[in-house]
């Protein structure tokens, strides 16, 4: 997984509407845009030899985060202009602002996508909304310091962390984590 320069910009979800997602995050790459791709490793049999191969993909095919620009007013026109077709995510359709995220809860959301943890599982925001869960806040371990939703699932606990376009539930110990205040 590689790293992205960090500050104190929010970021923003990014729908795309082409199967070339490499391409485009390459694309906003050589902009000057961070951006981060969800990924996870995928076991692809070869039908010749009956090999496995362990392949790095990503995670949703039409999904990708930026970090804000410090331009948003001419942004959204600029994206229009470029070969590739994509919209940024609104909190809902009919919103006039955009979905932000912020930089603490999208270093959270790397660290927790990061390719070679087991142990998670990726979801719809749908079925996320479906998982009732208190929040809290992980004391020990090693994702000591993250924030989410504890939930159960055939009797194993997940930290959940929702954003938009999608969440993550990864294994964690619910004797690791401490609830936080209701908001």
């Amino acid at each position: 997984m590689e790293s992205v320069i960090r500050n104190d910009k929010p970021w923003l979800a990014v729908k795309l509407f082409s199967l070339k997602t490499y391409e485009i995050r390459d694309f906003l790459k050589e902009k000057g845009i961070n951006c981060f791709l969800p990924e996870q490793y995928v076991d692809i049999e070869n039908p010749e030899n009956q090999r496995i191969k362990h392949i790095l993909k990503p995670v949703t095919r039409n999904l990708l985060f930026i970090e804000k620009p410090e331009d948003m007013k001419h942004f959204p026109s600029e994206m229009a202009q470029w070969p590739f077709k994509m919209a940024i995510i609104k909190p809902h359709p009919t919103s006039d602002h955009y979905a932000e995220i912020s930089s603490h809860e999208m270093r959270e959301f790397e660290e927790m996508c990061n390719p070679e943890l087991r142990m998670k599982i990726f979801l719809t925001p749908e079925e996320a909304r479906l998982k009732s869960g208190d929040k809290v806040l992980v004391t020990n371990g090693p994702m000591k310091g993250m924030t989410g939703r504890l939930v159960r699932k055939s009797k194993k606990y997940y930290l959940l962390k929702d954003m938009p376009g999608i969440s993550i539930m990864i294994k964690v110990s619910r004797w690791c984590c401490k609830p936080t205040e209701k908001e």
